[in-house]
């Protein structure tokens, strides 16, 4: 663990030098100054983590995290526990909504069994790495050994570091799991200290009075851990989900090996905070794909000074809000490297040409 913990401190900052060049590029295409807004900012930072002239962003998996949740228990969502297992297996007929999504903008899907309370038969586009049946209930106990967190943390890293080899230019992260807005509203609650109302929505569409038993049920695992929320992996092992540690692996290791990420929504934002955590450099190479209609979402956002490309009321998971930010950022990659330049072109420029870019409209935070 400690070796892996020594690698996590060699992620940097992202290099001013290919900000810059990407600013001076965006600059001198033919059309005023800053007029692409927010996508101007994503293009600086997506230069910027690949270091070339034109960036890439094929090809570009998608990795949906699946695990089940021993807080079910509790009766915190509408849906039966097994509803995981037949959403993998409806993932893998490439029936489900992100099925669907992956084949509009070229993707493919990769499924990544760390936890489902089910076998499943050998196919190309699951990955079994399960370290168990569904986590433990967390309001009676730690919801992971520590053995565990670190193997599930190991899982996303290597699949990650995988990635980089065979040459993914992005990332989209999702998940899937019964119960598992439940574990997101219990981790992102303790990292940022904020009140457990605050952080916990309806996830599936609870109504009032599930709402508010969701809440307690969240509160007695804190309860039950509090004296052992010191640090960010602890919390993760308490209340967490062996996706949400696996998808934290994953974005750890996007960051140290220079890939930019697509963060999807409520349950990926709980992984995204506890890497950021660790190591606040990670955040140059989040991309957030959406504001979910997850109450604290929001919340989570503005404190990490975020924009989110979209925000379409969406709280469906299973990296639905990736895909539809991937047709985003490639539209605004293929802008970047195919409009001409004012030189070029022989379009006249501005007449006082202005040098100064700081005050450009629509830029994101980062």
């Amino acid at each position: 663990m400690r070796e892996w913990i020594t690698e996590i401190q060699n992620i940097v900052s992202l290099d001013p030098v290919w900000r810059e060049k990407a600013r001076e590029r965006l600059r001198k295409q033919t059309r005023p100054e800053g007029s692409l807004g927010v996508l101007e900012s994503l293009l600086e930072r997506l230069v910027a983590i690949q270091k070339k002239e034109t960036p890439a962003i094929h090809p570009r998996p998608i990795y949906v995290f699946a695990a089940d949740h021993g807080v079910t228990e509790e009766d915190v969502s509408l849906y039966p526990r097994e509803v995981t297992k037949a959403m993998v297996l409806n993932f893998l007929k490439d029936k489900a909504t992100i099925s669907s999504l992956a084949r509009y903008i070229g993707s493919h899907v990769r499924v990544v069994d760390v936890g489902v309370d089910a076998d499943f038969q050998a196919d190309g586009r699951l990955i079994n790495a399960k370290i168990r049946r569904g986590t433990r209930n967390m309001t009676r106990e730690a919801a992971m050994t520590p053995e565990e967190l670190n193997q599930a943390l190991q899982v996303g890293w290597d699949l990650m570091q995988k990635a980089k080899t065979n040459g993914m230019k992005l990332i989209g992260l999702g998940e899937m799991g019964i119960g598992n807005t439940t574990a997101a509203s219990a981790v992102n609650a303790a990292l940022t200290g904020q009140p457990v109302e605050l952080m916990t929505g309806r996830g599936t569409g609870l109504g009032d009075d599930m709402l508010q038993h969701k809440i307690e049920v969240i509160k007695r695992a804190h309860a039950l851990h509090a004296k052992n929320f010191t640090d960010p992996l602890k919390i993760l092992q308490c209340v967490g989900g062996y996706e949400i540690a696996a998808m934290t692996g994953a974005i750890l290791s996007a960051a140290r090996f220079s890939l930019p990420v697509i963060v999807d929504g409520w349950i990926v934002s709980a992984a995204a905070l506890t890497a950021i955590r660790l190591n606040p450099k990670v955040l140059d190479y989040l991309f957030f794909a959406h504001q979910s209609d997850e109450r604290g979402h929001r919340y989570i956002l503005e404190m990490l000074e975020v924009k989110p490309i979209l925000n379409l009321s969406m709280r469906l998971g299973e990296a639905s809000g990736a895909a539809l930010a991937m047709s985003i950022l490639e539209a605004a990659v293929r802008i970047y490297n195919e409009v001409g330049t004012f030189a070029d072109t022989g379009v006249p420029n501005r007449k006082d040409q202005p040098q100064n870019v700081s005050a450009r409209a629509g830029r994101d935070r980062r």
